[in-house]
């Protein structure tokens, strides 16, 4: 299908540029819900698993200052977030060696197995991009990298 049925268009877009800005945004919230529907046999949401993913590859104690510069979604409330994960158990915080007044967040060993179960399903997925080839998938990185590099030639 195409953009245009997808979202039920009846009048042409303005240029090819509207179109991909249509189809990226259309795109990103169509994964976005795959991505909801893989999660949530562990009842947890995106920005959680984003989290728990950032803690486990930092491999020590960092500050959630740390953990949103790492995220994708920087409009989250790391904080809440995190909250919400030491609730379930998936992290542990402490006060931080270096600055007694931060404190640091660690994966726990629950957090470690919920990651490994989904870490077992990793082929599901990446299911979501089932339509695409290794060399496409691998074209579509190279574009959207360009077009996230044009912000620094603004």
């Amino acid at each position: 299908m195409s953009i245009g049925k997808d979202i039920k268009q009846q009048s042409q877009f303005r240029n090819e540029h509207h179109k991909a800005i249509v189809n990226l945004l259309f795109t990103n919230s169509w994964l976005s819900e795959g991505i909801k529907n893989f999660l949530s046999s562990e009842d947890i949401t995106p920005q959680q698993y984003n989290i728990l993913r950032i803690l486990r590859g930092s491999g020590k104690p960092i500050s959630t200052l740390q953990i949103r510069e790492r995220m994708l979604d920087k409009m989250s409330d790391t904080s809440r977030i995190v909250d919400r994960l030491l609730k379930k158990g998936l992290v542990e915080k402490k006060v931080s060696e270096a600055d007694k007044r931060l404190v640091d967040v660690i994966i726990s060993a629950k957090g470690r197995e919920l990651l490994q179960r989904l870490d077992n399903k990793n082929a599901s997925l990446d299911g979501i991009m089932f339509n695409l080839t290794h060399d496409e998938a691998k074209q579509l990185n190279d574009l959207l990298d360009k077009l996230r590099d044009s912000d620094a030639n603004e």
